[in-house]
């Protein structure tokens, strides 16, 4: 049986040079985002009591709600199941942006959405995993109705998903 030679093996495509310097870049400003988030809800923690309303303006509150469920409180009230699936779908959906972070990190604007998301959903993983629920105290509302309590870390995914 014949041996390959060196010279016609096949070669591996190396990643460009840099490329997971740029990749790590993204990866950082995504926990800076998660550790923002967690420093705002911890702050709030320790200024509000669970429940509390605290109005700031005529539009907006700061106000400590614990959200059991995904966004806009979707399966808020179920069992307690959603805690697993949703801490699953995070965990999946930030091994998908890492590894398009690494296939896609010269391209600046999805990179940066994608960091945003990244951290976004790191930071509500984290409530998930440690206190069973997302922190939320962004309280907005006008003419007698109300937008859902959220979070920097939902602020984050939003703006992300629209980069």
């Amino acid at each position: 049986m014949a041996q390959a030679k060196p010279g016609n093996m096949p070669e591996t495509k190396r990643p460009p040079p840099g490329r997971y310097r740029a990749m790590l870049a993204w990866v950082l400003l995504a926990l800076v985002i998660a550790f923002a988030d967690q420093g705002t809800k911890f702050l709030i923690g320790a200024l509000l009591a669970p429940g509390e309303v605290r109005p700031v303006t005529g539009f907006f509150n700061l106000a400590l709600v614990f959200n059991r469920g995904a966004a806009f409180s979707l399966l808020a009230d179920a069992a307690g199941w959603q805690r697993e699936l949703f801490a699953g779908i995070a965990v999946a959906a930030s091994a998908l942006i890492v590894a398009l972070l690494a296939r896609h990190s010269a391209d600046r604007l999805f990179c940066a959405g994608l960091a945003l998301i990244l951290g976004g959903a790191l930071g509500n993983l984290w409530d998930r995993i440690a206190l069973g629920h997302v922190v939320d105290f962004l309280d907005f509302h006008a003419l007698g109705y109300n937008w859902p309590a959220f979070n920097l870390a939902d602020s984050a995914i939003t703006v992300g998903a629209a980069l």
